[in-house]
């Protein structure tokens, strides 16, 4: 008998959702090709390119700092693992200061770019407007402009507007994102219009079909920008580094430069300050890798 007939006959026999005195249904037999073997080898030999500089990194620094400066370099240090760059940084800077800063700062950033993004993309997806294509058109070429463009007109305009050296002179130069606005109009040109219409028939309002209809069906792509947005703004480093000389309200990114430029090049210290900033984005990777994931394919980025 055929492996198509006894699935068949299985099914018949414990129904669409197997009962509990039948057979147990047949379970697909997952067989390694040469195609899935190849993928395989490829994927972790793409992964051990990602994972051993970062391996090199950790090991770096816990070297003391002769020998990862030695020649030839050695993958075991001399005199033994050591802990103390990471306690000279920890002494000498404010790194729970700036990890709140960036902690902060990122946040903000995410909330307010993700929110305005979202209405901005919301009205050239579903409303009618003079200008739309127009207005839509000069909101994508700003993704031509380089962001160093703009860095000393920025600065101008906050020292203008007193905001140097404040949180709101960091925030609000990083929450304009046309790439989120592309990628949210995007999303919601592909919702239903017709749930809109019948919650409009309803007698919901605009604001109300939004916050009650579009966004709860685009809470996955929400969280995939969400977390891009996050990201980006825990990384940025120049905006930052020009608008703030405070050190009580420098970034982690920042503050852990300054620590390393008052001690010269080291290289074990350089390489806790990577870890140290990395740390708390691996963190939010592992927790939210399915969102990310989710996003990509959403977004179309990958390859869908």
């Amino acid at each position: 008998m055929s492996d198509a007939v006894m699935t068949q006959s299985a099914t018949q026999h414990t129904g669409a959702g197997g009962s509990p005195g039948g057979p147990a249904p047949a379970r697909p037999v997952h067989r390694w090709t040469a195609g899935n073997v190849a993928a395989v080898v490829v994927l972790a030999l793409l992964a051990a390119v990602w994972l051993l500089p970062f391996a090199w990194a950790v090991l770096t620094s816990v070297k003391p700092e002769t020998d990862a400066a030695s020649s030839p370099i050695s993958i075991l240090p001399e005199h033994g693992f050591t802990l103390d760059s990471y306690r000279t940084i920890l002494a000498e800077g404010q790194v729970p200061v700036w990890a709140w800063n960036s902690l902060f700062t990122s946040a903000v950033i995410t909330f307010i770019t993700v929110m305005s993004s979202a209405l901005a993309a919301y009205a050239f997806s579903r409303i009618a407007f003079r200008g739309k294509k127009i207005v839509f058109m000069a909101a994508m070429l700003a993704l031509a402009v380089p962001p160093q463009v703009l860095i000393v007109p920025l600065f101008y305009e906050m020292l203008a507007m007193h905001l140097v050296d404040t949180y709101w002179g960091l925030i609000l130069p990083q929450v304009v994102q046309p790439m989120i606005l592309l990628i949210l109009k995007q999303f919601f040109d592909q919702v239903p219009i017709e749930l809109e219409d019948a919650a409009r028939v309803d007698g919901a309002r605009r604001m109300r079909v939004f916050w009650s209809i579009v966004l709860p069906l685009s809470r996955p792509i929400l969280a995939a920008v969400s977390i891009f947005v996050f990201i980006w703004a825990w990384n940025n480093f120049l905006w930052p580094f020009i608008v703030i000389n405070d050190p009580t309200l420098m970034t982690l990114p920042v503050g852990l430069q300054t620590v390393i430029s008052a001690y010269g090049i080291q290289y074990a210290q350089n390489m806790a300050m990577a870890i140290l900033g990395a740390l708390p984005l691996i963190v939010v990777f592992l927790f939210f890798q399915r969102q990310i994931i989710k996003g990509i394919a959403t977004t179309g980025f990958g390859g869908k």
